[in-house]
C-alpha cells in the first residue's frame, strides 16, 4: 500500500488577544477611580481639615523632687 503525503493548513484571524487585555485594564483602572472618589480621595486635593488645628488631651501631672 503506498503512502500519500498529507499537506495540512492552518488559517488563523489574526493576532487578535490583545483587545480583551487592553478593555480589561481601561476597566479596571476606571473602577479604582470611582472607588477612590467615593471613598473619600478628594480630601487630599481639596486638604480636608485645618492642618494647624491640633486636638490633643495631655494630662500633666506635677513632679516632687
Amino acid at each position: 500500500m503506498a503512502e500519500r503525503d498529507r499537506e495540512t493548513v492552518v488559517v488563523t484571524d489574526g493576532d487578535r488577544g490583545g483587545g480583551g487585555a487592553v478593555l480589561a485594564v481601561v476597566l479596571l483602572i476606571a473602577v479604582l477611580v470611582v472607588l477612590f472618589l467615593v471613598f473619600g480621595g478628594t480630601e487630599m486635593f481639596s486638604g480636608g481639615s485645618d492642618p494647624t488645628e491640633i486636638k490633643a488631651d495631655i494630662n500633666v501631672k506635677p513632679t516632687t523632687n
